[in-house]
């Protein structure tokens, strides 16, 4: 089933993490910041929205990073239910996919909770303070590719708040499938 974000509270600071990266190395917020705005989103391995954008989505960070744009992209699905996004199979995706970001894996899933992910993919985009200021979408393409002659939402948006640190107007919210929780201990 389909799931999008709902009640978006804009302008609030982007929450810290300490994540693990497929390349190695650990990341902070800090870290993948570019002087520009940053863009975090949350994807999987396995989900069809996903499978469907990811190279357009690689494409389109390749821009905005070589814009000064920072770029991230994290995975918090339970892999114990979901053993296609475990941290082995993150470390294929991103070489398959030649992803030129960090991906990260957020094990216990307190990051996508303190970002209020609710699917795959989910996009974050902040401005240059670091303050939130887009939640849509990649473009118009679901689990096909976009109609020809389709605007680069993502893109824009990032230019634009680059321009003017404000709230891009009609944002269009992702869509894809749900955030994949552990169950709950309590």
């Amino acid at each position: 089933m389909a799931a999008n974000p709902e009640n978006i509270a804009f302008n609030l600071p982007a929450p810290d993490f300490s994540l693990p990266g497929v390349d190695g190395r650990t990341y902070g917020f800090a870290d993948v910041a570019g002087a520009k705005g940053t863009v975090i989103v949350f994807i999987c391995n396995h989900c069809p929205y996903v499978l469907a954008i990811i190279d357009r989505l690689a494409a389109d960070a390749r821009t905005l990073m070589a814009e000064g744009f920072g770029f991230a992209a994290i995975c918090a699905n339970d892999s114990a239910t979901y053993p296609d996004d475990s941290f082995p199979n993150m470390k294929r995706f991103a070489e398959k996919h030649a992803l030129p970001f960090p991906y990260l894996h957020d094990e216990s899933q307190a990051v996508a909770r303190a970002y209020d992910a609710v699917c795959t993919p989910d996009f974050f985009g902040y401005g240059a303070d670091g303050r939130l200021k887009y939640r849509g979408r990649l473009d118009e393409g679901r689990t096909s590719p976009p109609p020809a002659g389709a605007r680069r939402e993502l893109v824009e948006a990032m230019r634009a708040i680059a321009g003017n640190n404000k709230v891009p107007p009609h944002q269009t919210p992702s869509i894809g499938c749900s955030i994949k929780w552990k169950p709950n201990k309590g």
